[in-house]
Formats: C-alpha cells, structure tokens, sequence
C-alpha cells in the first residue's frame, strides 16, 4: 500500500513538470516581430503594459466597455481586426467581452500565472496579450466569453 501511494504523489510531482505546461505561443514567431524599444516608441505606456507584459486594465476603466455600435475593434499594436461589434456583449465584468473572434485573427495560449489554467488571446499577427478567454459567455450563441483589455485595442465604427 505504502508503494502505490509512494508511486502516485511521485508521478503526481513529476507529471506536472513537463513540456505540457509549455507556453506555445510564446514560443511562436509571428509576422510583426519589433524588439521591446521599438514597441515602446509606437505605443502608449498602458498599451506596451498590457500588449507586451501581458498587464491587465484596472476593471471598468476602458472606454471600449461601453461601446456597443456597428465596427470593428483592432490590435492597438499591429491594426489587425480581431473582433466585431455586432459579437461585443455587456459580461458585467468591466472588461469589453465578445463571443468570438475574427477566424484566424486571435491565437489561443495556456496561461497559469495564477496557479490554474486560463485561456489567453492572444493577437495571431503581434503575438501581442490581449486578455483571457472562459466558457461562461452567452449560451444562445457560442458560449464563450473573450474578456479583452480595452488598451489592447482600438474601435474603428463602420462607416455608412
């Protein structure tokens, strides 16, 4: 008995040490590549913090929380578009949520700063952070919730 449990914390300890933890999209090569200079000289102060150190925006404090017109909202760093209005909803949480993505324009990632597992987005063009992404969105349409910082993004309405 003392070696069963002996062998499970031990497979415990060491499987949780591999490369499944392994950030790939960290590890990705993307089409816009700048050193952390060049990102400092084109953006702003709270964009580079959220973009590039994966910062996130005090709640309630973007401007973008409330927009909810036709357009489309862009990477702040690269003008990639990432998600449209007609998929922004009010999640309650301070944050500008969507239910999905432009296809191919946002990549996922494994984030456990926080000791769990998150969903990252993570920009498909930049590879710059965008926020976090949970199964808790709105279940008449996909279900999923995009929480993205509003400093990782800039709205262009759509023109008439």
């Amino acid at each position: 008995m003392k070696n069963i449990i002996l062998f499970s914390l031990l497979s415990l300890v060491f499987g949780c040490t591999g490369t499944a933890q392994k950030n790939d999209a960290k590890e990705k090569t993307y089409p816009i590549s700048k050193s952390d200079k060049e990102w400092k000289e084109v953006l702003t102060k709270e964009q580079y913090y959220v973009l590039r150190q994966e910062g996130t925006e005090r709640p309630f404090s973007s401007p973008l929380n409330k927009i909810y017109t036709s357009g489309t909202f862009y990477c702040a760093a690269c003008n990639t578009p990432l998600y449209e209005g007609e998929h922004k909803f009010d999640s309650g949480t301070g944050w500008p949520s969507f239910d999905r993505a432009i296809d191919g324009n946002v990549d996922k990632d494994i984030d456990h700063k926080l000791g769990y597992a998150r969903t990252e987005a993570v920009c498909a063009t930049c590879g710059g952070h965008l926020g976090h992404i949970f199964n808790d969105g709105p279940r008449e349409t996909t279900g999923m919730r995009h929480c993205i910082n509003g400093d990782a993004l800039v709205f262009k309405p759509k023109e008439k």
